[in-house]
């Protein structure tokens, strides 16, 4: 059953597309810059050289799930539960249904837009002599409104809400890459400072031993009161740091289990059982510098908020042209309700269409697009920012990378040695060969270097971590709303 009748309806129908017709052979055009993305100049080889494996083949498969090139089952797990639990990347999540609901609100300003209304009412009327009567009025209607995009101010609107989009998604990218190289430092911590724990351990059983053996030795006037005291402090001073150690364990349990979005201490006994630093494959692609610029999403976030930018001065320079509405009404009005269903009370029906142009207002559109234009400027500025920081973050992390590994070739030739001369030092002690202070001596360099070489193995697989962040590695792993549910990507 229709309320409306057809025919009038038509002819508002006709009438607006008749407008529009005309618009259109009239030529619409769209205001405002066209974007196009800034060419960046950058070198075709790295600054620092590739060394320590380091290789300048572009491999993709590298860098998508670059965690698994560490060998790492435990790892490889946490990586997982992160991606699923986390709460930044939730948030980044919501910020992507953010901007296409945004997108949603700009692309409603293309289509018409139709109001219904229905209105009923009933007047007494006493004209004298007791003759009152009694009058029913049943009315409804539809108001329908189009403001043609002549100029093209709305789809500048709906091409800054797309790059809007296109950025979110970047913004969960970056999320992630940072969230999956915070995983893997913290763990990577983690199994440092338990290796470095057991170092501890060991040196402090050793030092106990010796402890027993110079008591034993002044008891039997072998040896002086001196050197009982010296291997006292020494083993005390080694036991003071062991508390500290597992303080920092505990902190960075902690730490993880706040990156998987549960609370403080839920991983700890999962994680309580020392493993061995991960060990950093033989070899690593990290491509040229250009490649870094598609990879890493925080180049691709910056200038994907540059067109939207680019997109805003058009949405501002159409304010400066006509805009043109076309509208429409179609009404019934009947004394019964079921008159409302006849063509023949129809009371209004008709299409009209007027244009507006801002004459005067004191240079606040040209204003405008002044501040659009600027606001172009420092996103351009903050582009090649972004460009510049994410090329020195790769350079610095490439040179540590390398030259890392070089320093723990050293400390390992070191421990060697040490270990050597700290067994050659208590065979001549116990021979009374040498003095207490000589084997002392060899032992705290022993434990200093085997504590730095811990740290070393630590820090290269650090530095292997950063590297591939610095490349904007693992973000591949997620698309653009792909968690999102409900949602379209």
């Amino acid at each position: 059953m229709n309320i409306f009748p057809k025919a009038g309806f038509i002819r508002i129908v006709r009438r607006m597309l008749a407008v529009v017709a005309v618009a259109v052979l009239a030529g619409c055009v769209t205001v405002g810059p066209d974007y196009v993305p800034p060419q960046t100049a950058v070198s075709p080889v790295w600054n620092a050289p590739l060394q320590g494996g380091l290789t300048d083949r572009s491999d993709a498969p590298d860098l998508v799930n670059w965690w698994t090139k560490l060998n790492d089952p435990e790892l490889s797990k946490l990586v997982e539960r992160a991606v699923t639990r986390n709460r930044d990347l939730k948030k980044a999540e919501a910020r992507i249904r953010e901007a296409r609901a945004r997108r949603g609100l700009s692309g409603a300003g293309l289509y018409p837009t139709l109001d219904a209304s229905a209105s009923a009412s009933r007047t007494r009327t006493d004209p004298g002599a007791g003759s009152a009567a009694t009058t029913d009025l049943f009315s409804t209607g539809l108001d329908a409104s189009w403001e043609i995009d002549l100029f093209g101010g709305t789809r500048r609107a709906v091409e800054a809400a797309d790059a809007d989009i296109q950025a979110a998604g970047e913004d969960l990218h970056d999320t992630l890459v940072s969230l999956l190289a915070e995983v893997a430092l913290n763990y990577i911590d983690l199994r440092t400072g338990q290796t470095r724990l057991a170092v501890t351990e060991a040196s402090l059983k050793s030092q106990e031993e010796t402890y027993r053996l110079t008591q034993w030795a002044a008891e039997a006037g072998l040896s002086d009161d001196l050197a009982v005291r010296q291997a006292a402090y020494t083993l005390e001073g080694t036991r003071a740091q062991i508390p500290n150690l597992r303080n920092v364990i505990l902190e960075i349990q902690n730490r993880l289990a706040v990156l998987l979005g549960e609370v403080p201490g839920a991983i700890q006994a999962e994680l309580e059982a020392a493993g061995p630093i991960p060990v950093i494959p033989p070899e690593v692609a990290v491509g040229v510098p250009a490649d870094l610029l598609r990879q890493r999403p925080d180049v691709r976030r910056a200038e994907r908020q540059l067109a939207a930018q680019t997109a805003r001065i058009g949405v501002a320079a159409a304010d400066l042209h006509p805009k043109l509405k076309l509208s429409g009404t179609i009404g019934i009005q009947a004394l019964t309700f079921g008159g409302l269903f006849s063509s023949a009370n129809e009371t209004t029906a008709g299409g009209s269409s007027g244009i507006t142009w801002r004459l005067f207002d004191a240079g606040a559109i040209r204003r405008n697009i002044e501040i659009q234009s600027a606001l172009q400027e420092q996103y351009l500025i903050a582009y090649e920012s972004v460009v510049l920081a994410a090329l020195e973050e790769a350079e610095n992390a490439i040179s540590a990378y390398a030259r890392e590994q070089q320093r723990r070739r050293s400390l390992g030739e070191a421990v060697r040695a040490a270990e050597a001369a700290s067994e050659l030092a208590g065979i001549k002690y116990r021979a009374g060969l040498t003095d207490f202070g000589t084997l002392l001596e060899a032992d705290r360099s022993l434990l200093n270097l085997r504590d730095q070489l811990a740290q070393s193995d630590g820090t290269v697989a650090t530095n292997l971590v950063k590297l591939y962040k610095a490349l904007g590695g693992g973000w591949t792993t997620l698309r653009p709303g792909e968690r999102v549910k409900g949602e379209k990507s």
